[in-house]
């Protein structure tokens, strides 16, 4: 990807928000999104990132996991794009690989406990059952735990993490791809705020929310006309709807292969639905895309 269009339309070092700390998995989304020379703004929550996220003094742009192709769509995240003012301009689907990491010289045989995650802890349960000697335990981010134990030189402990985190805090890779599951994807999600979203050259994919009338055959109508529209439904899920007891939100994303039938599409939605919010226009991660200035 070109860096130096990305810079033309941010700033030399854009600032991204992440969550969690460096060497993080959504630090290696951002720098798929956005190239590797930008600068990383820590969150440590979901909620901390929308924060920063809504500043423009904190951050020029976020990333934001939404989905696991293990552990399903992260709903709090959802709702977070729901309550704040942001713009999904990019996404990129990311194999997470992960590694048992350790100080230098730390042989497996040594370790008495591993940190991380646990989500983390539960991808690579399988991998650990040959090692019962070990306690796993619970940390709040794959990353600093990889920080913690190069911070503290713990010498009988290792971390699940990136080869990134390896390589920012020096730690050796006792064990590599240790997830049980090799078809682990995360989803993640280059957010802009609203004032600052452009519009996407060749935009070929959308996400919005909405909610429907409790009459038979709503959502169906709705799934009917997405046809008529040659529009290809890539996801739906049902939440509840925040302050509305008994109603729920219907989170979707479509692709077209015309982008010129959106305005239309977002158009009847808008008509056939109560409360229609639009995520964000942007092109697939399907697509062998290029960011380019005009983007973000």
């Amino acid at each position: 990807m070109s860096d130096l269009a990305l810079h033309a339309a941010l700033k030399t070092r854009p600032r991204i928000v992440i969550q969690g700390v460096r060497g993080s998995f959504h630090e290696m989304a951002a720098q798929r999104l956005f190239g590797a020379t930008i600068d990383i703004e820590p969150a440590l929550s979901f909620e901390e990132l929308a924060q920063k996220t809504a500043h423009p003094a904190l951050a020029d742009a976020a990333v934001m996991a939404i989905e696991n192709s293990l552990a399903g769509s992260i709903l709090g995240n959802y709702f977070l794009l729901q309550k704040n003012n942001f713009r999904i301009v990019a996404e990129v689907n990311l194999p997470i690989r992960q590694n048992l990491l350790a100080l230098p010289g730390v042989r497996l045989s040594d370790l008495k406990e591993v940190h991380s995650h646990p989500m983390a802890l539960a991808q690579c349960a399988g991998f650990f059952r040959t090692y019962p000697h070990i306690r796993l335990l619970e940390s709040d981010d794959t990353a600093e735990s990889a920080a913690r134990i190069a911070r503290m030189q713990l010498k009988n402990t290792g971390a699940i993490a990136s080869i990134l985190a390896a390589e920012l805090y020096g730690l050796e890779i006792i064990a590599s791809n240790i997830e049980t599951h090799p078809a682990n994807f995360t989803r993640f999600l280059a957010l802009r705020r609203a004032s600052d979203a452009p519009v996407i050259p060749g935009a070929n994919k959308v996400s919005v929310s909405f909610s429907l009338p409790h009459q038979p055959g709503s959502l169906s109508r709705i799934l009917a006309m997405l046809a008529a529209q040659s529009a290809n439904l890539t996801k739906i899920q049902s939440v509840p709807r925040i302050g509305f007891p008994g109603e729920y939100l219907f989170l979707i994303d479509f692709t077209v292969n015309n982008p010129a039938v959106i305005p239309e599409t977002l158009r009847l939605l808008d008509v056939m639905t109560n409360d229609c919010r639009v995520f964000g226009i942007y092109r697939s991660a399907s697509q062998p895309v290029t960011l380019q200035a005009e983007t973000l």
